[in-house]
């Protein structure tokens, strides 16, 4: 899992920043490939290697055309996978402040977007967010400051709404 969510942020990654939200779903590769064995053809020779001998590997597949949405949480809200998807993950690119900062934010949504992107400590963060059927997360958490794949945070609840968000699609 942490690899899939991994590697589909290093795919968002190659894009740049102020991307839209992207969403994918997960798959088996091993089970994949068996159903659709001209999938092999598709996909490097190590990935289907890999694949092969680890049932636990995953192939990502992004979902183009996706609906208009005044936010991500009616965006995930509207969205269900069918029974051959074994999880789901989102990309989002995100602003934040220390919780310091964020106590000091005005109340007016103007003024607070205006606070928000003017602070001196403010972070833009990229959230890669998968979760599996079987209940197993990640997250992946790069910063612009910091922007190189040997500088990705993660773990399997670093975002815990978003998770919570993602999982909700599978049910």
């Amino acid at each position: 899992m942490a690899d899939a969510v991994a590697e589909i942020e290093r795919h968002v990654a190659t894009s740049g920043w102020d991307g839209p939200v992207r969403v994918f779903a997960l798959v088996a590769t091993g089970r994949a490939l068996d159903a659709e064995p001209g999938l092999a053809q598709q996909l490097p020779a190590p990935v289907v290697e890999v694949a092969r001998q680890d049932p636990h590997h995953m192939t990502s597949v992004e979902q183009e055309g996706l609906p208009e949405s005044a936010s991500l949480e009616e965006l995930l809200g509207g969205m269900s996978w069918p029974a051959t998807v074994d999880g789901a993950a989102v990309v989002v690119e995100r602003v934040v402040l220390p919780p310091e900062a964020e106590e000091a934010m005005p109340t007016d949504p103007d003024a607070a977007l205006e606070y928000l992107m003017s602070h001196p400590d403010r972070q833009d963060v990229r959230l890669a967010v998968g979760a599996l059927r079987t209940g197993e997360t990640w997250c992946a958490v790069r910063t612009r400051a910091n922007d190189e794949d040997a500088a990705v945070g993660g773990g399997p609840d670093v975002v815990p709404g978003l998770v919570a968000a993602v999982r909700a699609t599978l049910d």
